[in-house]
Parts: structure tokens; sequence; C-alpha cells
């Protein structure tokens, strides 16, 4: 009977371990997905925190520079009023002086002529006699013309209703909101010497040509391609210990435009809404290589997602350069995608320094100098 308890007795601690074990590893999993729930939760929270800084960053640069763009078609167009003004008022001052002038005479032989008939009898006819002959040389018939108010201008403002309604139409479709990425990082595998990072496509209607995983230190400014292909995995090496790495996975580029360019230029001038201008050599984004806003017969490859593009500049005198002024030229090497030109520069003035430049008609663009 002892021996069958005891049997008992320790059927039962198995049991109860056995379910404390599994009590434990139930606790476990519990817990694991308790963190994978609270980093989901985190991971909605910090990135609508993200978009929405995103938008109001992006809405509040929009109004700065809408702002800016009507302040400046406001002030040029008050200047053309005041040309317009300007210039119409001026021959009207003229006019005016004109008959000012001719009824300050008038006035004059006016008095004269009262003097002479109201006069002494004794001087009477000589002072009648100089009246008549200076009213003869003045010429009282001859009157000066005065435009007529349909021959002066008559300014107004030609403002065009339906730009209101374009850009409010332009404003309501501007933007969109994605609850998931098109394509999502998925995991980072700590490798020796290394980080494996995997990616996956979210969306099954997004079919990309490249995926371009990009990385940036924690300290950095900008991102870097690391890797530029249709694999959904890539082991990014050269990562520093006890540093803090960004990733993303980006597919899209900027649309290109024809004024889009990227070269060298003499001055530094902003405003301007393109290097395809004088004293300027660029590349647009197609390829045309432009020399002092003139195209080039030569053409180089379409600038793309990652290509990279050289300037190198050799100086070849022409002649004696002063403050004055003086030919020299240039000789320029533009490469790009294993094509190049050569070509003479040629400048009017010696110049100190030159200026790197681009413009980019549409957003999405990235440039690094180096």
């Amino acid at each position: 009977m002892e021996a069958a308890g005891e049997a008992e007795v320790r059927l039962l601690l198995q049991e109860a371990r056995e379910s404390i074990e599994a009590a434990r590893s139930y606790r476990r999993e519990l817990q694991q997905r308790l963190r994978g729930l609270h980093q989901a939760r985190e991971q909605i929270k910090d990135s609508a925190t993200l978009t929405r800084d995103v938008l109001e960053q992006h809405f509040s640069d929009l109004k700065g520079t809408l702002k800016k763009l009507l302040d400046e078609r406001l002030m040029s167009l008050l200047q053309e009023v005041d040309v317009i003004e300007q210039e119409s008022i001026k021959p009207l001052d003229e006019c005016q002086k004109l008959i000012e002038h001719g009824v300050s005479t008038a006035d004059d032989l006016l008095r004269e002529g009262e003097s002479a008939v109201d006069g002494d009898v004794g001087q009477q006819n000589e002072k009648l006699c100089n009246f008549t002959k200076k009213a003869l040389h003045i010429q009282l018939d001859s009157l000066p013309e005065v435009p007529s108010l349909v021959d002066v201008p008559c300014l107004s403002a030609q403002l065009d209703d339906c730009l209101l309604t374009i850009l409010k139409n332009q404003i309501f479709r501007h933007g969109t909101v994605a609850s998931r990425p098109p394509v999502q990082l998925e995991e980072f595998v700590e490798k020796p010497g290394g980080i494996l990072v995997r990616w996956c496509k979210v969306d099954d209607d997004f079919v990309p040509q490249d995926y371009r995983l990009q990385y940036r230190k924690s300290t950095a400014g900008h991102f870097e391609d690391v890797y530029v292909g249709s694999e959904t995995e890539f082991m990014v090496l050269h990562i520093d210990p006890n540093v803090e790495y960004q990733f993303r996975v980006i597919e899209t580029v900027g649309q290109p435009d024809r004024r889009d360019s990227l070269g060298v230029c003499v001055e530094q001038r902003n405003g301007d809404d393109s290097l395809q201008r004088d004293k300027a050599v660029c590349i647009s984004t197609n390829g045309a290589v432009f020399v002092n806003g003139k195209e080039m017969t030569n053409q180089l490859p379409a600038v793309t997602s990652g290509s990279t593009v050289t300037f190198d500049m050799e100086v070849v005198q022409l002649g004696p350069c002063s403050n004055e002024g003086g030919n020299f030229k240039l000789r320029v090497t533009i490469s790009s995608n294993n094509r190049e030109v050569v070509f003479d520069w040629v400048l009017d003035q010696c110049c100190g320094s030159l200026y790197f430049g681009c413009s980019f008609s549409y957003p999405g663009w990235k440039v690094l100098v180096f």
C-alpha cells in the first residue's frame, strides 16, 4: 500500500512539474506575443507621429513657397504698373508744360493789351502797335493738341479667376497617406562583419524594376546606396560597432524635365530655373549637354537614379587677363555612365572660381557632391 501511494505521489509530482513547465512556456509565449503587440503598437504610433511631422513640414514648406511666389508675382505686376504709368504720364507732363507756358504767355499778353487800351492817350498808338505785332507773333489761333481719354492708357488688372479652381483641385489631390508601404524592411540578422538585411514586397500591385537599399549613420544627413538590384536581401558590410544606423528601401526616382540640369557656372546667381543659360555648362537629365545655353550635338546617357557625373576642368589661357577682362578658355570633360564629351569653353573674362549648381522641376531628386 505504501509503495503504491509513493508511486502515485511521484506521478502527481511529475504531472505537476510538467504542468508548471507548460505554464512557464505558455507564459513566455504570451509575454513574447505581448512584446510583439507592444512593438506593433509602437510601430503604428511612431510611424503616425513621423507621418504627421512629414505632412506638417511639407505643407508648411508649400505655404512658404507659395507665399514667396505670389509675393514675387505681385511685385512683378506692380512694377509693370509703375512702368506703364510713368511712360504714359511723361507725354502728358510735356503737354502740360507747353499749355502752362501758353497760359503764362496769354496772361502777359492780356495785361499788356489792357494796359494799351486803357493807358495814356499820348502813348496809346505806340502801345497798340506793339501789342498788335506781339499778338500776331504769338499766333493766338494755334492750340496744342490734348489727347482724348480713349487715346491714353486706362490701366486694369487682368486676373484669371480659374486659377484658384485649378489650385484647389490640385491641392485636394496632393499627397496620400498609405497604411503600409509597397516595400517594407522585414528582418535584420547580425552576421560576422556585417548585417544581413531582408525586405519584402507588401503591395501586390507594386512592380519595381529594381530595389534600392540605402543606409545612413545617425549623425549623417543623407542616405547612401549600398545595393541596387532585384534581390530582396543584401549583406551590408563595413558596419561600425556601437553606431546607430538607419536603413530604407526605395524604388521611386524623381520625374525628369527637359529644363533639369546639373553643371558648373561662372556666376553665383539665385532664382534661375535652369543652368541652360549663358556662362554655364551643364548636362540635362536626358543626357543633353549645354554650353552657354546652346545644346551640343554630342549627347551622354540619360541621368538616372545612381548615375555618377564628373566635371573635369583644365584652364587654357588665350590672351592677357586683367581686371578689365580677357579671353581664356577651359577644356571641359563631362563623364557619365562610362561615356564622356570633351569641348573648349571660351569665356570673355577671367574667373577666380567656378560654382556647382543643379535645378530640377520636380521633387524626388537627390544629388551628392564630392
